[in-house]
């Protein structure tokens, strides 16, 4: 078994608070590069919440 295929089982069942940790992460993210990098950032939390998180964004702040 794989590294990956360990965290996707760890992760199986969390899916909300998989979901506020990509969000919290990109955030940071955001915040060290001044926002440079926000489409980007943003593409990559869509991509890992679809595969780890929840793939509806009921929680996530409209982005401006």
């Amino acid at each position: 078994m794989s590294m990956l295929d360990k965290i996707k089982q760890m992760l199986k069942g969390h899916e909300s608070q998989t979901g506020k940790g990509i969000d919290k992460a990109g955030d940071f993210v955001d915040s060290k590069t001044q926002g440079k990098y926000q489409g980007q950032v943003d593409t990559a939390q869509d991509k890992l919440r679809e595969q780890y998180g929840r793939p509806d964004d009921q929680d996530r702040p409209p982005q401006s």
